[in-house]
């Protein structure tokens, strides 16, 4: 089949095709998910275990060499890394390129169920991957309203179980972090002096209360026909029972009268809340925060639009009962509609002078028409193929499109000015079209796929780097390749029924006084420096040489600093403040009051 004769005798087909196309862009352009930077996975898990209380050594020894012992041998596994602090240690796991992380973390969760002797008050250890979507798309921060005198940390629970359920219930959300709670707990504060004079000890009051507070079956009893489980129910239900707890019983040989020592004996029980690990202050208050994280994939533009709402519907209600205000104090979308604004200015920019461009130098107002089709009909066929591989729409891969813009109408140029040359010398529209692509269109196809070629090798890399520049892969190569099909394809159909002949007059040769003159005396020093150097071998190795070592030069003196990604300006500063190991949490806030 001859797709250029077909394209010239089948106009109709290939407008609706192209029609086709930009609508499936338009559509696509709305599935794209919108984001800061390309989602990037990253071989590593992170395995945290919070022990609330324990120090560092602690840490270390009871939980951190345990796990190490079982994750040591799981398949692919490159480098392990562990950190101890106080109230929870981490274990990073980074593994080889390539590995299948979904097995990687199954197997990682295999090996932890190993892992039998974890203290009685440490946490279920919890696994997460590390990648992009890690950084977090907002921050809030919950202040105390006027009035309000209670400590902003024993609100813990209702950060808890009200906003932070509600934000994670918004679509796209795939967890909060809140920093700065308190949970409320039972409290239990003994008397020494009362302890020693019925001499018991803690840990003869905490085994007492553990025997106490816990249910076990008891077997079954068979009654007539019918048979019975029986279990007993020991666990606490208020603080009163807690109370009660029997801590020693002593019968008297003389009177055989039983005494008895309670926990309300000894000790005041009574509900309060956590002792901070951590504070957090926002201009002078007293605050609790958290953040939002991002699935992997999601939408950040509609996902912070649902964040929104849910922060409206707080502060409408459940917020303001309570006395406090929540605040947002940092969102992505900002910096993410400001980088994509900028770009899509720069693409529309782009294309406007590139068309200025094309007018300036075929003077014809059809032809000009003809080539800047090209710009957005591959642009927006591009973001077709984006949404079926599953890319983004992030200021890399609209980098892509931006580039692209200047390279889509090299091809149509080529096979316009072939047909037009074909034009000049008689031929009739249809054959002018059909003579002027075919020629061309092997050596079009040649440059296209020499472009595309470039980028295979990031379309087929798993480092990170790879996924990093894969979306400006796939935008580029996809524009390249659709401006190639319309250039043999649209091309053609649109110069059958647009361009007109010399005899005709719609290719007009008007004379531009200042640019034809420094057109003309460019050519002419070029052509002369060119007759120059090729007069003489001697002379033509010189200038090579010469060339070569000037750029190379240039290039050494002149290169940029090396850095993984440019750094935007988001009007955010971010500073840590290191205190001298073992320092209270009430020092450190002093020290953190200084700086504020």
């Amino acid at each position: 089949m001859d797709l250029i004769r077909l394209s010239i005798e089948r106009p109709i087909a290939i407008l609706a095709a192209v029609l086709m196309l930009i609508l499936f862009g338009v559509v696509a352009l709305t599935l794209i998910p919108i984001q800061l930077t390309p989602d990037i996975r990253k071989p590593v898990i992170s395995v945290e275990t919070v022990w609330p209380g324990a120090a560092p050594a602690e840490i270390e020894r009871e939980i951190i060499v345990e796990q190490e012992e079982v994750l040591k041998g799981i398949e692919g596994l490159e480098e392990i890394r562990s950190q101890s602090q106080d109230g929870r240690g981490r274990i990073t796991l980074e593994f080889a390129i390539g590995t299948n992380m979904d097995r990687a973390l199954l197997l990682t969760s295999n090996r932890l169920d190993r892992v039998s002797s974890y203290p009685d008050e440490a946490d279920e250890p919890s696994i997460r991957t590390a990648g992009a979507d890690d950084n977090p798309i907002a921050w809030f921060v919950i202040l105390r309203k006027e009035g309000n005198t209670q400590d902003i940390h024993t609100f813990g629970d209702f950060a808890e179980e009200v906003i932070q359920d509600r934000i994670e219930r918004v679509p796209g959300i795939a967890r909060v972090n809140l920093y700065g709670k308190a949970r409320g707990e039972m409290t239990i504060e003994v008397e020494p002096e009362a302890m020693a004079r019925f001499g018991l000890t803690v840990t003869d009051v905490v085994g007492k209360l553990r025997a106490a507070n816990s249910s076990a079956s008891a077997g079954d009893v068979d009654e007539g026909k019918r048979r019975y489980i029986v279990r007993t129910e020991g666990e606490f239900s208020s603080l009163e029972e807690v109370a009660a707890v029997v801590l020693r019983s002593d019968r008297d040989p003389g009177t055989g009268r039983f005494a008895r020592v309670t926990l309300g004996d000894i000790a005041t029980v009574r509900w309060d809340t956590s002792k901070p690990t951590e504070r957090i202050r926002f201009n002078g208050q007293p605050a609790m925060a958290f953040n939002a994280v991002r699935e992997d994939g999601a939408n950040v533009i509609e996902t912070m639009e649902g964040v929104r709402a849910a922060v409206a519907e707080l502060n409408e209600f459940a917020v303001p009962a309570q006395a406090l205000e929540l605040r947002q104090v940092y969102d992505e979308t900002v910096y993410i509609n400001s980088s994509i604004d900028l770009v899509q200015q720069n693409i529309v920019v782009g294309g406007a002078l590139a068309a200025f461009m094309l007018l300036m130098f075929l003077r014809s107002g059809g032809a000009t028409l003809i080539v800047s089709m090209a710009i957005p009909v591959s642009v927006i066929g591009a973001f077709v193929a984006m949404a079926a591989m599953g890319r983004s729409l992030n200021v890399i891969s609209l980098a892509g499109i931006a580039f692209a813009v200047g390279m889509v109408v090299d091809a149509a140029i080529v096979v316009l000015e072939n047909i037009f040359r074909h034009r000049e010398k008689g031929y009739s529209r249809a054959e002018a079209a059909y003579r002027g692509a075919k020629q061309v269109w092997v050596a079009v196809l040649v440059s296209a796929l020499t472009t595309v070629m470039v980028f295979i090798p990031i379309l087929v890399m798993d480092l990170e780097a790879g996924q990093l520049f894969r979306d400006i892969a796939v935008a580029l190569s996809v524009s390249v390749l659709i401006s190639l099909l319309v250039a043999i394809t649209l091309i053609p159909a649109l110069a059958n029924r647009i361009l007109g002949g010399p005899d005709q007059g719609s290719i007009v040769r008007r004379r531009l006084p200042l640019v034809d003159d420094l057109a003309g005396l460019f050519v002419a020093t070029i052509m002369g420096v060119t007759r120059w150097v090729t007069g003489s071998r001697l002379r033509a190795i010189a200038v090579v040489g010469l060339l070569c070592g000037a750029c190379a030069s240039i290039t050494v003196l002149l290169l940029p600093k090396l850095e993984y990604l440019p750094n935007g300006n988001r009007n955010l500063i971010i500073g840590f403040t290191v205190p001298p190991p073992g320092y209270n949490l009430d020092t450190m806030a002093e020290i953190a009051k200084g700086y504020e």
